[in-house]
């Protein structure tokens, strides 16, 4: 199972978004400071999820949620609400 994954950093409002195979062990190395874009950012929780059968699926969602700046602020808006970040 493919996953695409949002994380948040816990430091600012600042969101990353990327897509896995092997959810728990990528948020994992996110913390542990083996991801470029994500070390100065850390501690990051996972915030949102969402699951695909194939790779091809969940790197199209990513693409997607990267390139179409509406959608991905909408997620954001709904997990602030949710989680009731400020």
């Amino acid at each position: 199972m493919w996953h695409v994954y949002i994380l948040k950093s816990d430091l600012k409002r600042w969101y990353y978004i990327g897509s896995t195979n092997r959810l728990a062990e990528r948020v994992k190395e996110h913390n542990a400071d083996k991801v470029e874009s994500t070390k100065a950012l850390r501690p990051l929780s996972l915030v949102y999820n969402e699951h695909f059968d194939t790779e091809v699926e969940a790197r199209k969602r990513e693409k997607q949620l990267k390139s179409q700046r509406i959608a991905k602020e909408a997620i954001i808006r709904h997990i602030e609400r949710h989680w009731g970040i400020v």
